[in-house]
């Protein structure tokens, strides 16, 4: 019998408001939300790139991982490991990194085959409408965004300056109304059905209500926000005879951030998960039908 073996945070990252200023934790190490032989999924911070070719970014998940586990440290594998996906470097949550080839190759096949289900959270600006209902499918493709030239912008495809725009499915679940300060704001619940670049931001600008603190998708306008307000909740991997199912906290709530004040709660992520066909056994699917992983 295969026994996982899960081990969870240690701590939750807490932030303090101390003199108008945001401080996050020294700590330097990546709480475990779970590991097992062929994968380990980490609670990555914001502010954190993946990995990095630069020589003077000395704090990265790679190099956080091969200090906090010099065991699993692969000389063959790029910086070290296996990383099945990819988050933003302002993105915080749950990240998946294979510790074996045989893992690996599961992850990305099931990541290209649209096997895997993603949760985000995220406040956005404004007070997203609910006189259509809770849920807004979005589907928008995304391109490049051919006005900029210095970084790595994208668009959605009715926008005269995108290119080679590609199909792109996002569905927003609207939770909360309240204030971001005193600004009016709005928590949702972001699900993925494809993995475009910026996927979820771009579709949040194209309703008209772009994520907090997304600096670039602001034109460079929302920098007041300590962070950009996008975690990556939950990530569902399933496959025959293993089924990574992590969820990690969630971030935006009054006793980590008294910025964030709720004022109308539409629904909350259980219920609505409970309450739906999106429940846990329809997110992780037919387990039959699904290729394995020899172990």
């Amino acid at each position: 019998m295969k026994i996982l073996r899960r081990s969870f945070p240690i701590y939750i990252q807490m932030l303090r408001l101390t003199s108008g200023q945001w401080s996050v934790s020294a700590d330097k190490e990546l709480p475990v939300l779970y590991r097992s032989d062929h994968f380990i999924v980490v609670d990555k911070r914001f502010d954190l790139k993946v990995n990095s070719d630069d020589p003077t970014d000395t704090v990265t998940v790679a190099t956080l991982l091969r200090h906090q586990y010099p065991d699993l440290v692969d000389s063959n594998a790029f910086h070290g490991f296996r990383f099945v996906h990819r988050l933003d470097y302002a993105t915080s949550g749950c990240l998946c990194i294979a510790l074996t080839k045989k893992g690996a190759r599961w992850g990305h096949k099931a990541f290209a085959n649209r096997y895997v289900t993603k949760h985000y959270l995220a406040l956005i600006r404004g007070h997203l409408s609910s006189d259509k209902g809770q849920v807004i499918d979005v589907d928008v493709a995304i391109g490049k965004d051919s006005s900029e030239t210095d970084c790595h912008r994208m668009c959605s495809s009715d926008n005269a300056v995108c290119r080679e725009p590609r199909d792109a499915h996002t569905t927003i679940v609207l939770l909360q109304h309240g204030f971001y300060g005193e600004e009016p704001v709005s928590k949702v619940l972001l699900i993925p059905h494809t993995g475009r670049t910026h996927q979820l931001r771009v579709h949040c600008c194209h309703l008209g209500h772009c994520i907090v603190g997304d600096y670039m998708y602001s034109r460079r306008t929302d920098t007041a926000p300590f962070r950009m307000m996008l975690h990556a909740l939950r990530l569902i991997i399933p496959m025959k005879r293993e089924t990574v199912s992590v969820i990690s906290c969630d971030p935006f709530v009054p006793e980590i951030d008294n910025l964030w004040k709720p004022l109308t709660t539409f629904t909350t992520v259980d219920d609505f998960l409970g309450n739906s066909e999106n429940s846990l056994t329809n997110l992780i699917g037919n387990l039959s039908t699904l290729p394995s992983v020899s172990i």
